[in-house]
């Protein structure tokens, strides 16, 4: 019992980060929220017996990539008077469209909610199948990946001085 309860908490506080990020307007505060939903993700997967994502949840994705996204947000000039509004023009119209979602899943399992069990310890998850499947299979997109973040930092901080040269 107190594991579905854990299950359904990571899941809300998972989907309430995901709604904060569509409607905050901030770009810190959108990092922030998108840092509480990959822990909520972190705990979801831990909750489900994938220990060794959900480790790999939180130090690579929590640990490495959001610091370097709040780092390139940081070089940022944050004083644009589009990030004074709290929220997002759209918040009104996305939240009609969460309820409307939320009446079609609440109706679509009505009454039909099956019990989610967590695996045995140990379950049909291999570490070192994992691991030699990413490091032959998937380490390319994982090096793009980080090649994509250091553009995106190069351009911010190209935008960024493209700024202060026009102002002075």
């Amino acid at each position: 019992m107190m594991e579905q309860v854990l299950l359904w908490f990571f899941a809300l506080a998972a989907l309430a980060g995901g709604v904060l990020m569509l409607v905050l307007r901030h770009p810190m505060r959108v990092a922030l929220a998108l840092i509480s939903t990959m822990l909520s993700l972190a705990g979801i997967y831990a909750m489900l017996g994938v220990h060794v994502i959900a480790v790999f949840q939180v130090l690579i994705y929590v640990g490495a990539v959001m610091v370097f996204m709040v780092y390139a947000i940081m070089l940022l000039d944050v004083r644009d008077p589009s990030f004074t509004r709290r929220y997002s023009a759209y918040l009104l119209p996305g939240l009609a469209g969460l309820a409307v979602l939320a009446f079609a899943f609440v109706h679509a399992i009505r009454g039909s909610l099956p019990a989610v069990e967590a695996p045995a310890a140990g379950g049909n998850f291999n570490v070192q199948q994992f691991s030699v499947a990413f490091l032959n299979d998937y380490w390319l997109y994982f090096e793009l990946t980080s090649v994509l973040l250091l553009a995106a930092v190069v351009a911010a901080i190209a935008i960024l001085k493209a700024r202060r040269g026009n102002n002075g």
